[in-house]
């Protein structure tokens, strides 16, 4: 089994022995959605509520070690708990408790990666709002290839409203209209 999808295996198994809500995003779901490309890191979205956060890094940073000098402190001021996968893969762990983050993970569904590899990824559109509000120039090429690739499939009234509001709380309403000039290239209305 690829490296990456036996560190991502490892981790589904610990969060779904937790029962702890969670969902891939980031490269593992590009993956899935869009165009091939490298990937060399994990992305995975937690639900641990706010005010949560305390134990579920606590428990993480038991089974696996962390990236960095006092991680815990930085994963409550930033809301990233940045961890090594027991095979050595970089993971990130979104700690996540907003209501579109739980919505998120709500929508997650299972993808057959590798014959014994099965992950819980987040859906295309929700993927496209993560990578829009990012918004890295790897971000919008990820962006493209998504829509290339399941074109009128996805539902783009869901994504634009759900991430006009992120936008507006970012102050970066230009988001909006670049997506829809990304759809309306690729014909989809």
């Amino acid at each position: 089994m690829n490296i990456l999808f036996q560190a991502a295996a490892d981790i589904q198994h610990t969060l779904q022995n937790k029962k702890w809500p969670f969902c891939f995003i980031g490269g593992l779901a590009v993956l899935r959605w869009g165009e091939m490309r490298m990937t060399q890191d994990i992305d995975l979205c937690l639900l641990c509520g706010f005010g949560n956060e305390k134990s579920y890094i606590e428990e993480l940073t038991k089974e696996y070690k962390s990236r960095i000098d006092d991680a815990f402190a930085f994963a409550v001021t930033n809301r990233v708990l940045l961890l090594y996968a027991k095979n050595g893969v970089a993971v990130d762990v979104s700690l996540s408790g907003l209501p579109f983050e739980e919505e998120i993970i709500k929508r997650a569904t299972m993808f057959q990666f590798e014959p014994e590899c099965s992950l819980l990824t987040c859906s295309a559109e929700d993927l496209v709002i993560l990578k829009a509000f990012a918004e890295r120039s790897k971000d919008w090429n990820d962006i493209e290839g998504i829509v290339m690739k399941h074109g009128q499939n996805l539902d783009t009234g869901y994504i634009v409203e759900r991430l006009a509001p992120l936008c507006d709380l970012k102050e970066s309403p230009e988001i909006i209209s670049k997506l829809q000039k990304i759809f309306k290239n690729t014909g989809i209305n």
